[in-house]
């Protein structure tokens, strides 16, 4: 008797969406503390298996990835009275030059390097309105205002570069991608920095559900391998 594989090919396709959807869970988990971190949700889609070629009618369907979007909603602020921490408040995100590539960050705890210039946490450059990288005095004050403007011993120094992001995504460090979009829907706040925007309570939720479907998945498919083998063998005798 042949073995029919389509289900098993089902129950192997949603566990191995179930450990993508685990591995996505664990990285928002492990960031929830990470400064202007966001949310990343796994999507799924259907793909529906005709019974025969060149029949209309669908016999099974099994889960395929989708996609990932970035969850861009608002964290909370939190005060670090910092004056090099900067919290963005509503749309958009700083510019930062990094060895590789200029990216894209909310994470505004910056700092000033051995050479003067302003710096996030990775090392990366924070840019100007004009996209060049921002020169600091390491001892005189710096004030920055809600648009970005960076003051230092009453002078006007540079301006942050502050652009909101279409088709967001992530690349590592805090780091995103995207289309540049001009906007003036934000604040800046200095001596604040923007917590996450994941709940650590339903992402623990969503991981134990993520286990749980799992485990159904693979105790399916052990009980399927197990009917088709006798069914086998009734074929035999």
């Amino acid at each position: 008797m042949a073995v029919n594989f389509q289900p098993i090919y089902i129950l192997a396709s949603g566990g191995s969406r179930a450990v993508e959807q685990l591995d996505t869970i664990t990285n928002n988990i492990a960031n929830a503390n990470t400064s202007g971190f966001k949310k990343i949700l796994m999507r799924e889609m259907s793909q529906k298996i005709p019974e025969n070629v060149g029949q209309t009618g669908d016999l099974l369907v099994f889960p395929r990835f989708r996609d990932t979007p970035v969850i861009n909603n608002q964290g909370a602020l939190i005060k670090t009275d910092n004056p090099l921490d900067v919290a963005i408040e509503g749309e958009g995100f700083f510019n930062v030059e990094t060895n590789v590539e200029r990216f894209y960050t909310r994470n505004g705890h910056f700092s000033i390097n051995n050479e003067g210039f302003l710096v996030d946490q990775n090392g990366g450059y924070i840019l100007d309105t004009n996209r060049q990288r921002i020169k600091l005095d390491t001892n005189g004050r710096v004030d920055i205002t809600t648009k970005g403007e960076i003051y230092q011993n009453g002078r006007l120094v540079a301006t942050l570069r502050v652009v909101n992001l279409q088709n967001l995504q992530p690349v590592g460090n805090g780091y995103y991608n995207g289309q540049e979009q001009a906007t003036e829907r934000y604040t800046l706040r200095q001596g604040f920095l923007e917590g996450s925007n994941v709940n650590i309570v339903k992402e623990m939720v969503e991981m134990i559900n993520s286990h749980r479907r799992f485990d159904i998945y693979m105790n399916l498919a052990k009980s399927l391998d197990q009917l088709e083998g006798r069914l086998n063998e009734i074929g035999k005798a």
